[in-house]
């Protein structure tokens, strides 16, 4: 009988790991991740290869950063994935948070720009600041197109955005032409002065107490990461001289077919019920809005194995999105704390069903922190390599609520990347105020240096 159920055990502990072994990563799975980022960098930067690549690397007009003389008051508008908040940026005040977006991001882009106006306006009249005339950066966490520091058009939504009507738009003049609409009474504007993205004002806002700060980082909803390039590498913007703030919109690495021997079957059904499948592949093996849908696939199918529930699985475990990421990788959970999930999920879970949820949770979340530590080794050690250094110091101004909320991902992120990359000394800096600071950082640092007319509602 011993012998019989020593057999049954080992069986399923090998079915399991075939289920899982797809998702387990080697380390040479991540040098090459490693490289074929780098490549794609390459490329992205190439003038003559940037549209064919699929990490963008999109000049920010961000050749600066904070040197601790800007002052005065700047307001800082945040659109991304989760958050949507006006600020006002003073060095004697703190910074104040306005209403959600609600569902204004699925209307035609009249009705999103009208939203984000009336909430300035709501916010301005509130903080006593309808009469003054601030300058205003634009924290805008999707991948757009810059031609200037205040000039972006928009390439393509993410993070479960699909507002009509904006891509190929300066999305700048679209808040412009909405404030115009919404003009009224003694309410004298904003000065839109810079438009950043969430990883450029993440790097900026740690940038002003971290001079070493020279890599933004988000990992959230979404994931995406900028660093300081030399500008004689930056074959899509005329000179070569100091250097330049690059967005690589990473979240797309991958999406001409380069990751296609680490996308496993479960990564495919996520990403073909997306509302933009095939794009951003690599931004859905990492990012919160998809880890728990990875681990709703891998329970089917081993449900469906008779891996776990017995073989019985609740209809709630066919419902989309059932597993939140906050629930679905917290490999940390005690047991009880899982059964306690399970029951609200109606599924009924055994000790051993709660043994295996928590090893898919472990299995999801390490992958997606070993890929965000590749890719962010490709960035370092090309920066050490443009600098003739042996040894590169640099700090990560990093943000987003998987990397500050998960138990584990930022100690596996750092583990990893101290093994891919050994000859550089990363430091990483969470951004406590968030992408908007860096925004307002952004417009301070031009008005510093004697902004070219500042446009106006």
């Amino acid at each position: 009988m011993v012998t019989a159920v020593a057999l049954r055990l080992a069986a399923q502990r090998r079915a399991v790991d075939e289920v899982l072994a797809p998702l387990r990563l080697s380390r040479d799975d991540l040098v090459k991740v490693q490289a074929l980022m780098r490549e794609e960098m390459e490329r992205g930067l190439g003038k003559e290869t940037n549209a064919s690549a699929s990490v963008r690397m999109l000049p920010t007009y961000v050749n600066h950063t904070p040197d601790g003389t800007e002052k005065g008051d700047f307001l800082a508008l945040d659109l991304g994935g989760t958050n949507f908040r006006v600020l006002v940026v003073g060095w004697e005040r703190s910074p104040q948070h306005c209403p959600t977006l609600g569902h204004a991001h699925h209307a035609h882009y009249p009705q999103l720009f009208d939203h984000i106006i009336d909430c300035i306006i709501d916010f301005q009249t509130k903080q006593n600041l309808v009469t003054q005339m601030l300058p205003l950066g634009f924290t805008f966490s999707f991948p757009c197109q810059q031609v200037g520091l205040d000039k972006a058009l928009l390439l393509t939504w993410t993070k479960g955005f699909s507002a009509s009507g904006c891509v190929g738009q300066d999305v700048v003049q679209l808040l412009r032409d909405a404030a115009k609409r919404k003009r009224v009474g003694n309410h004298l504007g904003m000065q839109v002065v810079a438009l950043v993205n969430d990883t450029v004002g993440t790097m900026m806002a740690c940038g002003y107490d971290d001079p070493k700060c020279e890599i933004g980082l988000i990992v959230g909803t979404g994931t995406n990461a900028c660093y300081m390039e030399e500008m004689k590498n930056v074959g899509t913007v005329e000179g070569d001289q100091g250097r330049m703030c690059i967005n690589m919109e990473w979240g797309a690495f991958g999406d001409n077919g380069c990751l296609d021997h680490i996308f496993t079957h479960f990564d495919t059904v996520v990403d073909e019920t997306t509302i933009n499948p095939g794009k951003q592949r690599f931004e859905k093996l990492i990012s919160g809005m998809y880890l728990g849908e990875i681990v709703r696939q891998i329970l089917l199918v081993m449900t469906e194995k008779e891996l776990l529930f017995q073989g019985k699985p609740s209809p709630k475990l066919q419902t989309k999105d059932i597993f939140k990421t906050k629930v679905g990788v917290s490999e940390h959970q005690v047991r009880s704390q899982i059964r306690t999930i399970m029951n609200e999920l109606e599924l009924d879970a055994s000790f051993e069903d709660c043994v295996l949820m928590r090893e898919v949770c472990q299995t999801v979340s390490l992958r997606a922190a070993q890929l965000c530590a590749a890719g962010l080794a490709a960035v370092v050690e090309k920066m050490r390599e443009n600098r003739g250094l042996d040894q590169l110091s640099v700090t990560v101004g990093v943000d987003g609520t998987l990397y500050k909320l998960h138990p584990c991902f930022s100690t596996n992120l750092q583990t990893t990347l101290k093994d891919l990359a050994p000859n550089c000394n990363v430091t990483f800096m969470l951004s406590e105020d968030g992408s908007g600071k860096g925004a307002a950082l952004v417009a301070a640092v031009q008005c510093r240096k004697g902004c070219s007319p500042l446009q106006m509602w």
